[in-house]
């Protein structure tokens, strides 16, 4: 090789790492002018420029300039097309070729594997093989390793791993790590440390995928001696072992790896920081969130995009919905990950409306959804009860194509039913090619609201036929439906089934589920019983169950009992205050409401105001008792005036004893007239066309006089009326409710 040749050589080096393509075409011509038969070593060097400058036809065209191509001409124009993705030029490059070597085969596998072609790819290899295997080297195992964990061909693998041993190859690092890996991944990790402690030699990328593969398959323990015992670490091994622990569930111990780390000068990046924020989130550290956020900034990370949204992530965890939107309000870039975390930040923390509209905002900055983003916003129309916005998200998601995701098969299976359209719910369940645990999940809930107990057990049985392993949540939704059907001795079956046969611990929304149980069937004495023999204090929400059913049920024992107690653990709760109130008003012991009300006041507590709202035309109209606020109030006033007249007609009598108040009894039932359920429902009479159910969401409890006025109203007007209340949906349809009068 001539020193000009060399010369010329360096040059492209020096220009090719300034990606400066213009300099390069103008050596090429200086070289075509200057030399009359160029060194065939230049050359090659000329089309490995253009190759790194993504210049194929230009390497093309300086690779038929060479009068006799070498093996490595042959090899650098075929790493041309290979790598550009140009698989018809690349695959005529190798026909030609006079002679292949190991380069050659490892370049056409690559080609396929890069383009996402493993069959292509796999055929190649098996090629490779008839060709006599002379060519294998440490790159094509390392490839076809890596390429049959990527596609979860374990035999496959399994057999390379056997060619490996023949080739005698077992003994390369190089080889060694994917196939610690690959072995890791499919779950076979004996198998993966056997491969590990029988290589003579370990570098540190060795060790680091061994200890990911024992935090994949939760063998703490074991990855926390590897780690210690390497001989040295560098940022990969903490960072593995800190995205380890969180995942394991040990934000704790993460953090305190975390401050190890930095105390001994280890580099941090990105990907440190976003898992130690995501064990901030796990554990609700807010402060330690924050001295984490002032050290990014310090550390010039805070624009990082990935690190942006694990502090937008952290933040909305530690239930900061604030920080986090300032977080990302602040972010000079965002991409699919940021505007993500944002409505799921929102959902989380009750910001329904504010995630669909983070969702809109999203789309009008051109940024598409993913599956979990467009999951994320169909849940928070689901808890929405917003069945227009989500159907509108339903068709997205066909029109996408990303329903055939489990993430939003489930979240529109979830909305449907939430919605209070069960059979859309169930025939979408129905349609899913895969359901997991999710899946059945969201269907038995589905039903459980809608207090369906023979469809919600018989789903749960079917699960369980599946094989599939139903968790807390699921067990919410069967002990609800038994509640809510009165099915006392199943509930207390599928109770201490779910403890003794599914090793699932109880908690305070399972013994919740009991009291209400057998609180709703009358059954008080039994509900006190269990309370007491309950290793925890019932919640708010467990007291105020078992007192609301003592003033349908009359006992002002365990009433006050139960009132007493709620009162002890949250003196604000208004829940104790009026149902004792709605007992004591009842039995007509107005001494008795006028205390209770006198203590209201002096403590400042306040009733939630009840209220309900039905949704027309994108707009949501929201009334209170004896509202006339709406522009529509006389024509309101004025169809309810009608339907009285029609409802006392067909036997309806008003339960007067649901008004707290001591007024005549004329009142009494002008109040009861104009509960703000009944406004909503006239409402949707007038203006919801028919044929079209009118839909109803109310903030409490429906009254037991709203629901027998409803059921006659259904049946007068012959319309579908679905009221969903604070704690169940009925369906109104033909003068009866789908509850079965039991709620």
């Amino acid at each position: 090789m001539s020193h000009i040749s060399n010369h010329y050589c360096s040059l492209l080096k020096l220009w090719c790492e300034s990606q400066n393509q213009n300099q390069i075409k103008k050596l090429h011509c200086f070289i075509l002018k200057t030399i009359a038969n160029p060194e065939t070593f230049l050359l090659n060097n000329l089309i490995n420029a253009y190759s790194k400058l993504n210049n194929p036809v230009y390497a093309r065209q300086v690779f038929e300039e060479i009068p006799q191509p070498n093996q490595f001409s042959w090899n650098t124009i075929l790493s041309v097309y290979s790598k550009s993705g140009n698989l018809s030029r690349m695959l005529d490059v190798f026909n030609r070729m006079p002679k292949r070597d190991g380069v050659s085969w490892n370049l056409i596998i690559s080609g396929y594997a890069s383009r996402g072609l493993a069959i292509d790819a796999l055929e190649a290899y098996k090629l490779m093989l008839e060709d006599g295997g002379m060519s294998l080297n440490r790159i094509t195992f390392s490839t076809m390793l890596i390429l049959s964990s990527d596609n979860g061909w374990i035999r496959m693998s399994r057999q390379i791993h056997g060619q490996i041993v023949k080739w005698g190859f077992e003994s390369y690092v190089f080889v060694g790590s994917p196939l610690v890996d690959m072995y890791a991944k499919a779950g076979f990790i004996y198998e993966a440390e056997k491969v590990f402690n029988e290589l003579p030699e370990r570098n540190v990328v060795m060790y680091n995928t061994m200890i990911m593969g024992f935090l994949r398959s939760g063998m703490v323990t074991e990855s926390k001696i590897l780690f210690q015992d390497m001989p040295e670490r560098d940022s990969i091994s903490w960072t593995t072992m800190i995205t380890g622990l969180t995942q394991n569930g040990l934000d704790m111990e993460a953090l305190v790896l975390f401050r190890r780390m930095r105390l001994e000068g280890v580099p941090i990046d990105q990907f440190t920081f976003g898992s130690i924020l995501t064990a901030c989130g796990g554990l609700q550290a807010i402060e330690e969130g924050k001295q984490l956020h002032g050290y990014i900034v310090r550390t010039y990370h805070s624009e990082n995009v990935f690190v942006g949204s694990a502090l937008v992530d952290m933040y909305s965890k530690c239930r900061n919905i604030k920080y986090a939107e300032t977080t990302f309000s602040r972010m000079p870039n965002k991409n699919i990950i940021s505007w993500t975390a944002m409505v799921v930040g929102y959902g989380q923390n009750g910001f329904s409306e504010e995630a669909v509209k983070a969702f809109c905002d999203m789309q009008k900055n051109g940024v598409q959804p993913d599956d979990f983003t467009l999951g994320s916003v169909i849940s928070s129309c689901a808890n929405l009860a917003s069945l227009e916005e989500g159907a509108q998200f339903h068709g997205r998601a066909l029109v996408s194509g990303l329903i055939s995701f489990i993430t939003v098969s489930n979240a529109l299976v979830t909305l449907y039913g939430k919605c209070g359209s069960i059979e859309e719910s169930h025939k979408l369940f129905d349609e899913m090619s895969v359901k997991d645990e999710v899946s059945w999940t969201a269907l038995v809930s589905g039903y459980a609201q809608f207090g369906k107990a023979t469809e919600t057990i018989r789903l749960f049985e079917k699960m369980l036929e599946h094989g599939l392993q139903p968790d807390g949540v699921t067990f919410v939704g069967v002990l609800s439906a038994c509640s809510r059907a009165g099915l006392v001795d199943k509930g207390k079956v599928y109770f201490e089934s779910m403890v003794k046969e599914h090793g699932i611990t109880p908690i305070l929304d399972h013994y919740t589920c009991m009291i209400d149980l057998f609180s709703r069937s009358g059954l008080l004495v039994e509900a006190r019983d269990f309370i007491q023999k309950m290793p925890c204090t019932p919640d708010a929400i467990g007291w105020a169950t078992l007192l609301s059913s003592c003033r349908t049920h009359g006992n002002m024992v365990i009433g006050k009992w139960a009132a007493e107690s709620l009162l002890e653990l949250d003196p604000e709760n208004p829940a104790s205050y009026v149902l004792l109130t709605s007992m004591y008003a009842a039995k007509e012991n107005w001494a008795e409401v006028a205390q209770l009300r006198r203590a209201m006041r002096d403590r400042g507590v306040r009733k939630e105001p009840g209220c309900s709202w039905i949704k027309y035309k994108n707009r949501v109209h929201i009334f209170s008792a004896d509202d006339k606020s709406s522009p529509f109030s006389d024509q309101i006033y004025a169809e309810l005036e009608k339907l009285n007249a029609k409802m006392i007609d067909e036997g309806y009598v008003p339960d007067v004893t649901h008004v707290m108040h001591r007024v005549e009894e004329s009142d009494k039932i002008k109040l009861l007239n104009h509960h703000s359920e009944r406004l909503a429902i006239a409402f949707g009479l007038i203006f919801i066309p028919p044929g079209l159910p009118i839909r109803v969401v109310k903030n409490l409890r429906v009254c037991g006089d709203c629901h027998s006025a409803t059921k006659i109203i259904s049946k007068i007007t012959q319309r579908e009326i679905l009221v969903r209340d604070a704690v169940r949906f009925h369906l109104f349809k033909d003068g009866k409710c789908s509850c079965g009068d039991f709620w």
